[in-house]
């Protein structure tokens, strides 16, 4: 399955990222099919540039995107739809939570 996600490129403590498109279980830092765009975090407001028709023909043909990519997308309004939660809660930590409630 195809993938957008994200790559980390730039030097030690600035961070900058790139949109990338490969397979789910290849390394982000192996060998891409195509590179979709930039993000620098420590602009402010953060750099963004991307390919939107690529973004889209990828989206199209079945590509899925990752949670933080997917939310980067929708606040830039490359694609519509509503964010998706990035942290998951384990089974431990849900039955603690429910004790206290």
């Amino acid at each position: 399955m195809l993938s957008i996600r994200l790559t980390r490129i730039g030097k030690k403590k600035q961070p900058e990222y790139r949109f990338i498109i490969c397979e789910k279980s290849r390394d982000p830092w192996g060998k891409a099919l195509e590179i979709l765009g930039h993000y620098n975090p420590r602009t402010n407001p953060g750099t963004f540039t991307v390919k939107k028709d690529r973004i889209e023909h990828w989206i199209a043909n079945g590509a899925q995107c990752t949670d933080t990519v997917w939310n980067l997308f929708v606040e830039h309004g490359v694609v519509k739809g509503e964010k998706r939660k990035n942290t998951k809660i384990s089974k431990k930590r849900k039955e603690k939570l429910a004790k206290k409630a």
